[in-house]
């Protein structure tokens, strides 16, 4: 047991239990994984309105509220991913609405790297097979075989805000659908095609694209979803100040 382990324990054991809620939340957010092969099944439409209500709760800036939401069904899914994965085979100047990362260093290079290297190795995708590589990462433009994909866009005008406030819509929408047994994988990748995605659905201009989440049933026995990401320690992420 590692020292924050160990504190943990002991927060746990001092004084009151802990509340339901508290560890059903951590249960969510220890069992919610990035899959990566999903099962054909489509998820009933109840239970994808029921994901959207509760994460249509999450706070925003102003109370903005400012995502819209495409939800592709079969065939749609299955159109669009057929689509969308030629294009990504040719298409390589095609950019985002919102600039990637301009660099990944220290920390953050080396999770990064970390996360790349634990997929790969799940995989059998040697280190110097950058054409096995290539082929992984297109699987991101056929949603990994989901049955839908969610498409998450903002205002233009309310900038960094709205995109902060569409991140945490985001990260309840994963939470939610896990709680239904749904799996998800949050997709920046698909943004690279930001235009088109505009184009194909008819988005207004004043709309950027966020991401999207694929999501589905997880295909349980592929070896991409047989790996697991660690966490930092708090102490890593947080300080405490009391004076």
């Amino acid at each position: 047991m590692d020292m924050m382990d160990q504190n943990e324990t002991a927060v746990r054991t001092s004084g009151a239990p802990e509340p339901l809620e508290a560890r059903a939340l951590e249960k969510l957010l220890a069992e919610r994984f990035s899959c990566r092969a999903f099962l054909a099944d489509p998820v009933p439409r109840p239970v994808i309105r029921r994901i959207l209500q509760i994460a249509q709760r999450t706070a925003t800036w102003c109370n903005t509220q400012p995502w819209q939401v495409v939800v592709t069904e079969p065939p749609a899914t299955d159109r669009l991913r057929a689509t969308l994965y030629e294009l990504a085979k040719t298409e390589t100047s095609a950019g985002p609405d919102i600039p990637w990362p301009r660099e990944y260093r220290g920390i953050y290079l080396q999770r990064r790297r970390e996360s790349g290297f634990a997929l790969y190795n799940a995989l059998g995708i040697a280190r110097g097979d950058m054409a096995a590589r290539d082929r992984q990462m297109l699987e991101n433009f056929r949603f990994f075989g989901a049955p839908h994909v969610a498409l998450i866009t903002s205002d233009e005008a309310l900038g960094a805000y709205g995109a902060i406030d569409c991140g945490a819509y985001v990260s309840n929408f994963l939470l939610a659908a896990q709680s239904f047994g749904v799996a998800t994988i949050a997709q920046a990748a698909l943004a690279r095609h930001s235009q088109f995605l505009r184009e194909y659905f008819g988005f207004s201009a004043e709309r950027i694209v966020i991401c999207g989440i694929s999501f589905g049933y997880a295909d349980r026995s592929h070896a991409a979803n047989n790996f697991r990401i660690g966490r930092a320690p708090i102490d890593d992420a947080v300080t405490f100040v009391e004076q």
